[in-house]
């Protein structure tokens, strides 16, 4: 998960330091002074997103209230901020002249439509929600703890009001939820979603069924007493060969993995369990995905939409494709198998290479979304999304979604979570309003797997360099290819301009069945 959104900024907290000294020119001195003033309020982004980094990661249980407080008083003052009337003075003087460059365009145009954004919200609407995210968070948290919903479901209710209430300051309240997609991944609604979803559901529900019939199953019992100062140091080894920079990012723990950051001060956060290695492992590969992409986006231009990125599917794409494509295959394990053994030697002493990769690559039914594998992952994110749909339209109250939750749940899966802990409590998106994020997971799957093959064109010999711990060559594409263009396309032109295709599901299938098939037939 990574905690970003340059669309809500205002709302959704995230680490976004910057460069001091990285001074733009332009021929129009108008342009200049609005890209400083950019460049100055990403600095309140930086500081919100360590907050909201503590939040999750140090926060005293009783100073809960107190931080609410906080990030309310903090969020009337960037809004304040933001909303300054020569802000937009400069981006009218902007949008009418004649003598930018296409880059500046872009510039101009997304900090107009983050400038309407902010203005049309009420100081007293953001000090709100900024309150409800906090609580929110902290009562989802005990409420998973306690597996109690009730005590929970008045902050969903609260969520899909204020994010119904903010699509109305907008002008859509008859579309909000396709409002708060749009906020994630710009371009995209639910017209474009269902086009994408419904023929990926309906061939990989067969490739799951025979994944699951088969006779071949993957043994993960011998996955038990790995101690966790050796995992961490394993882990540290593998994301510094990956390329993270850890000079300007940090690991630490937290109920729910995630990372936040950009190029200066990037926070990456895993957990682990001495009986489920894979988890913490995989885990913070995927967060590493999310940050190398932070990391690489243009420092020069830092708090404009030429150094953010492109969307939420965008990052996850970017995130999926290292922990899944890389991190899963053949060649990645060749190499990292033996530094593996000789840390955990006991507990692998009698596990075969071929035991221990079907593990690495188990694909069985779980009620929980974090831990379900690549092939049945997106079944678990399309539940969510149809949820949000009917929590939206009103077909649905957050009193009924224990229920709706469940009766999805067995339609996909065959059964029902033991409990809420299991079911519609385990993620904390909803604690803190993130209607609409859900999608950006499914396509960011779709994403990744057409980048995939894109890249193969390109580098024929991906998996040998795996073999050999070398991953230069695939960051490098990514850097040229999908970092390089911060928030210049749409999540749709992205993928066109980086693949030469059209978005599609078709690359996912096609990934789906040489990778898993063989291992299962």
């Amino acid at each position: 998960m990574f905690s970003y959104s340059r669309r809500l900024k205002h709302f959704i907290s995230k680490t976004n330091s910057v460069h001091l000294h990285s001074p733009y020119m332009s021929k129009n001195p108008t342009y200049t002074k609005l890209f400083e003033e950019l460049r100055r309020l990403d600095k309140l982004s930086a500081i919100d997103g360590i907050l909201g980094w503590d939040h999750q990661v140090n926060l005293p249980k009783n100073s809960v209230d107190f931080r609410a407080e906080t990030a309310a008083v903090f969020s009337e003052l960037r809004h304040r901020e933001s909303t300054r009337p020569e802000i937009g003075e400069w981006i009218a003087e902007l949008t009418e002249a004649d003598n930018l460059s296409p880059d500046e365009k872009v510039v101009v145009a997304q900090a107009k439509k983050d400038y309407d954004l902010s203005t049309k919200l009420p100081v007293d609407f953001v000090k709100r929600r900024a309150i409800a995210e906090s609580e929110g968070y902290h009562t989802w948290s005990d409420a998973r703890e306690k597996n109690d919903y009730g005590s929970y479901a008045p902050y969903i209710e609260k969520h899909v009001a204020l994010c119904k209430e903010m699509a109305s300051y907008m002008g859509r309240e008859n579309d909000a939820y396709d409002f708060l997609v749009d906020q994630y991944d710009p371009g995209m609604d639910c017209e474009t979603i269902d086009s994408l979803f419904t023929p990926l559901r309906e061939e990989l529900v067969p490739i799951v069924q025979q994944i699951v019939n088969s006779d071949v199953k993957a043994d993960t019992s011998f996955l038990k007493g790995f101690d966790v100062e050796k995992q961490q140091k394993f882990l540290y080894e593998v994301v510094k060969a990956l390329g993270l920079d850890l000079g300007t990012a940090r690991i630490d723990s937290s109920i729910h993995p995630f990372c936040g950051g950009h190029t200066c001060d990037t926070r990456l956060t895993t957990r682990f369990d001495a009986d489920n290695p894979m988890d913490s492992l995989f885990s913070v590969i995927h967060e590493t995905g999310h940050a190398l992409y932070q990391q690489g986006l243009p420092a020069e231009f830092t708090g404009t939409a030429l150094g953010e990125a492109a969307g939420m599917a965008v990052h996850e794409s970017q995130s999926r494709t290292w922990e899944n494509q890389i991190a899963r295959s053949k060649g990645f394990w060749e190499y990292w198998e033996p530094k593996y053994r000789d840390l955990f030697k006991e507990q692998l002493k009698d596990i075969s290479s071929d035991k221990f990769y079907l593990a690495a690559n188990k694909v069985a039914l779980t009620t929980i979304r974090t831990d379900a594998d690549e092939v049945t992952y997106n079944l678990h994110i399309m539940l969510r999304y149809e949820l949000e749909k009917r929590l939206f339209s009103g077909e649905l109250t957050a009193k009924d979604l224990p229920e709706a939750w469940n009766t999805l749940f067995e339609a996909s899966f065959g059964f029902k979570p033991k409990d809420d802990r299991e079911g519609v409590l385990q993620d904390v998106h909803w604690s803190e309003g993130m209607f609409g994020y859900f999608p950006s997971y499914c396509l960011g799957n779709l994403l990744s797997a057409q980048l995939w093959y894109a890249m193969q064109k390109d580098l024929t010999s991906v998996d040998a360099d795996f073999s050999r711990g070398e991953f230069k060559e695939v960051l490098s594409w990514m850097r040229n290819h999908v970092h390089a263009n911060a928030q210049r396309f749409k999540t749709k032109e992205l993928c066109h301009i980086a693949t030469g295709e059209n978005f599609t599901h078709k690359y996912l299938i096609r990934y789906l069945k040489e990778r898993y098939l063989p291992l299962y037939s």
